[in-house]
């Protein structure tokens, strides 16, 4: 046997025999003394009433008692192995319960006409404040309630409200806007926040859109201008060309027959009329082909079609490739989703509506969490966020991945300690988000300089491709 397959079986063996051994259950090795001691003899049946009981033979010097050996023998052993069971996972977060809901619809009418229901569902009577964004550019024509329509930076106002409401009560609140430009949706979120207006109890937001305007009566075109009539005709107009076609080379082929047949006469007058003699064989022609230089022209120009349609292509691929796109662009699960404010906008697993943004004053920022002096221009701009879970399992999301998007490309991430002191000392980050549960919350972020962010960036995960927000 050659010396390299007889390596390879003394191989072949050692694994199977470790496979062997892998495959083996580590089985408890038993205590030495429990394996010393024989079994107990079996318990014999006791005596009836009418047979006495065998006197009690007294037990040899150096002996056990057989009840010790029984209980030793039945000590529980510490197991060798942990036990097969997933280690348990951290629970999901649920949303505290509400105590104040808010409801927004829209009214069919020809300008822009919003209803607002709040309600109380606690057992107490609470003061709250209620906000409502309204579109850019837009102004309010009839506010019922006692609200005030005050400017909410930029462009931007919004209709506040200070309610006080009766435990397991509703309010009814509305608000007009003058009319805009037809086709142009508008979309008002409004939330309601504690008495100090510092955090938010729910938020909910509507579209409205102007009411289609009805068709206007179109009259009937002529037949002659109707595409039926127009394809008719155009099919009527080829039969008959096929047919004088047809009837032209009929009669060509007569005449060519009867000069044929009147100049094929001879010697013999014409006889050839009556009896036309057999035809003479016609010299056969050679086919015309076309010149060389026509087919290597013919096939450069399709040549040179084919390369100039392949590279303008790809040039006009190439140049609607966006190079000032975020990394969101190139994400591994979904496509990203633009939306601006108020508008729910869906991702992988969530569901994220921004509803309002305020930033306060530059050089109010605290300090960051690592420490050190504020930046001195830095302020703080908070984001009410809704978020829904749209999956049917727990699901994480993480502080890092949410951005505010700043003039000139720059970005930030969530301040952590910020948002937990805006959320009462909770973390949000820390626990996942149960299946179909939805929270609205206060999202923190420092930036710098003057200018308010542009955009915010949400999503669940690293590999999501996530929404963007723009910001009036």
């Amino acid at each position: 046997m050659p010396a390299s397959t007889r390596h390879h079986r003394a191989l072949a063996v050692f694994v199977h025999c470790l496979g062997i051994l892998a495959a083996v259950p580590a089985l408890p090795s038993a205590a030495p003394e429990a394996a010393a001691v024989p079994r107990p003899p079996a318990a014999t049946p006791q005596p009836t009433s009418a047979t006495p009981p065998p006197a009690a033979t007294p037990a040899p010097a150096g002996s056990r008692a057989p009840v010790a050996m029984v209980a030793r023998l039945t000590e529980p052993t510490p197991p060798s192995a942990p036990p097969a069971m997933a280690p348990p996972t951290r629970a999901p977060a649920s949303a505290p319960p509400q105590q104040v809901t808010v409801a927004v619809a829209t009214e069919s009418s020809p300008a822009p006409r919003y209803r607002i229901q709040v309600r109380n569902v606690s057992n107490s009577p609470l003061v709250t404040t209620v906000r409502q964004e309204l579109p850019p550019g837009s102004s309010t024509t009839a506010i019922s309630g006692g609200g005030q329509s005050t400017p909410a930076g930029g462009s931007a106002t919004e209709v506040t409200w200070r309610l006080r409401l009766p435990a397991h009560s509703t309010t009814t609140l509305g608000t007009a806007l003058a009319a805009t430009a037809p086709g142009r949706p508008l979309t008002a979120p409004t939330c309601a926040f504690t008495s100090d207006g510092s955090r938010p109890y729910d938020c909910a937001s509507a579209t409205w859109q102007a009411a289609a305007a009805p068709a206007a009566e179109v009259s009937e075109a002529p037949p002659w201008r109707r595409y039926p009539v127009l394809l008719a005709g155009l099919a009527v107009l080829l039969l008959i060309s096929a047919a004088l076609v047809w009837v032209w080379r009929r009669r060509r082929g007569r005449r060519v027959t009867a000069a044929a047949l009147s100049t094929g006469g001879g010697a013999e007058g014409g006889r050839g009329t009556v009896y036309p003699r057999p035809a003479a064989p016609s010299p056969v022609r050679r086919r015309r082909t076309p010149p060389v230089w026509v087919l290597v022209g013919a096939a450069v120009v399709v040549l040179a079609g084919v390369v100039g349609t392949a590279g303008w292509t790809a040039t006009r691929q190439v140049a609607a490739i966006d190079t000032q796109k975020q990394p969101t662009s190139g994400a591994w699960v979904g496509s990203g989703v633009n939306g601006s404010l108020g508008v729910p906008l869906r991702e992988s697993a969530f569901e994220f509506t921004v509803y309002r943004m305020t930033c306060g004053a530059p050089g109010t920022a605290g300090k960051p969490d690592g420490g050190g002096a504020a930046p001195a221009n830095g302020r703080r701009c908070e984001a009410t966020v809704g978020v829904r879970n749209v999956t049917g399992d727990h699901q994480p999301w993480h502080s890092e991945l949410q951005r505010a998007y700043l003039p000139g490309g720059r970005w930030v991430s969530t301040d952590e300690s910020a948002t937990r002191t805006a959320n009462l000392g909770r973390d949000v980050f820390a626990d996942p988000m149960a299946a179909g549960t939805r929270m609205v919350l206060p999202l923190v972020f420092t930036v710098d300089g003057r200018d308010p962010p542009q955009q915010l960036e949400l999503r669940s995960g690293v590999f999501s491709a996530g929404v963007r927000v723009q910001m009036p």
